[in-house]
């Protein structure tokens, strides 16, 4: 397993949890107003389970994209995903900070398949049974977020499709304690997370680990093309 790959991600993921908070507010709200705030335990219950479900669908999204890029056999296209991947992070702290919102058109294109899925939701709310909760984080999974597609990304550049799921496992759970702090400490947490110090900091961090994938990956590219470029040497001698 690619355990650098995986700390990445999940660093990844607890960066972005501003945007985590953004995005999914909404139906931790649902979750936790369908709950007597009395019921501690249920309320945890249906948060786990909503969890789980938006990790596994992460994780299918994931081994599916691997899946199709995996029909890309050169090294060149796969230099290219990791390159994209960096910008994309770049691009994600940037709209992070409210400094540029490019990654908007990305996340549109990605509505077109949401707005086929969303309707699905409506009829889980409001939540009663754990596997509500859980199909419902499943649903919600699928939700544009240029977070995410930075993260999907960067998992598709994994040796194996169980790697590819292992990497986005560890986003996953990178976001795990923005959003099970906003679900508990909803107002306070989406607050003090949203500040703009606080989201600044983040889209650096975002910013730093993009540029840092760029160069990695240019490094790792010379240093594959100049052992190529030595291995032929080396066959033409014999």
């Amino acid at each position: 397993m690619d355990y650098f790959s995986f700390v990445t991600a999940l660093s990844i993921g607890l960066l972005g949890g501003a945007h985590c908070i953004g995005m999914c507010g909404g139906v931790i709200g649902a979750l936790t107003m369908a709950v007597d705030t009395r019921d501690s335990t249920r309320r945890i219950s249906l948060i786990s389970a909503y969890n789980i479900g938006r990790i596994s669908s992460y994780v299918l999204i994931a081994v599916i994209f691997y899946l199709l890029i995996d029909q890309i056999e050169s090294y060149f296209a796969l230099s290219i995903m990791r390159s994209l991947a960096g910008f994309l992070l770049i691009a994600m702290g940037l709209y992070l900070a409210n400094w540029w919102r490019g990654l908007v058109y990305l996340e549109k294109l990605g509505a077109h398949l949401w707005r086929l899925i969303q309707p699905l939701s409506k009829s889980l709310l409001p939540v009663k049974t754990l596997s509500h909760a859980a199909l419902l984080g499943f649903i919600w999974g699928w939700l544009p977020c240029g977070l995410i597609y930075s993260a999907l990304v960067y998992s598709a550049t994994a040796s194996s499709a169980a790697n590819a799921a292992f990497i986005m496992f560890g986003f996953s759970l990178g976001t795990l304690p923005t959003v099970l702090l906003g679900s508990f400490m909803a107002e306070r947490f989406s607050v003090f997370i949203k500040t703009k110090s606080v989201r600044n900091v983040m889209a650096i961090c975002i910013i730093i680990f993009g540029i840092w994938t760029i160069i990695n990956n240019h490094a790792h590219h010379v240093g594959h093309g100049l052992h190529s470029s030595h291995s032929t040497v080396l066959q033409g001698q014999y």
